[in-house]
């Protein structure tokens, strides 16, 4: 899968959003190895810790079906500036795959790519429990 098909399926994925407070509708498309994609869309709650973003949704859906060997994440709003995952999503994501790439979009469809690992250097991980 390219790039930009990731990215549209992202793009996709934020209209089904649940963004009543804030409006910010986000939508991320999680590759794993060998191609399944697993799409998530950030869910609002009116007591906003409830709130889950769209990167956890689709991390979530992954792993409930019984896939951990992400290998990148696209996530796309409609606002002028990348949608970055946030802290919380980073080391969520970092739990599963250090590595992975991070395709950040912006609502004209212009993207940015990183290493989740340059977006959340010195990380806690699974390591440091040992």
């Amino acid at each position: 899968m390219t790039d930009r098909e990731l990215i549209n399926l992202a793009f996709e994925a934020s209209r089904k959003a649940y963004a009543p407070y804030s409006g910010y509708r986000v939508g991320a498309a999680l590759e794993c190895e060998g191609g399944a994609v697993f799409l998530g869309c950030n869910v609002e709650n009116a007591s906003y810790g409830a709130t889950v973003c769209a990167e956890r949704v689709a991390a979530a859906k992954a792993v409930s079906e019984g896939r951990r060997d992400f290998a990148r994440i696209a996530v796309a709003a409609s606002g002028d500036d990348y949608a970055m995952p946030c802290g919380v999503c980073r080391q969520f994501l970092y739990e599963f795959a250090p590595d992975m790439e991070v395709l950040a979009a912006r609502g004209d469809g212009r993207y940015v790519s990183y290493r989740l690992r340059e977006l959340l250097p010195k990380a806690f991980s699974p390591e440091n429990l040992k």
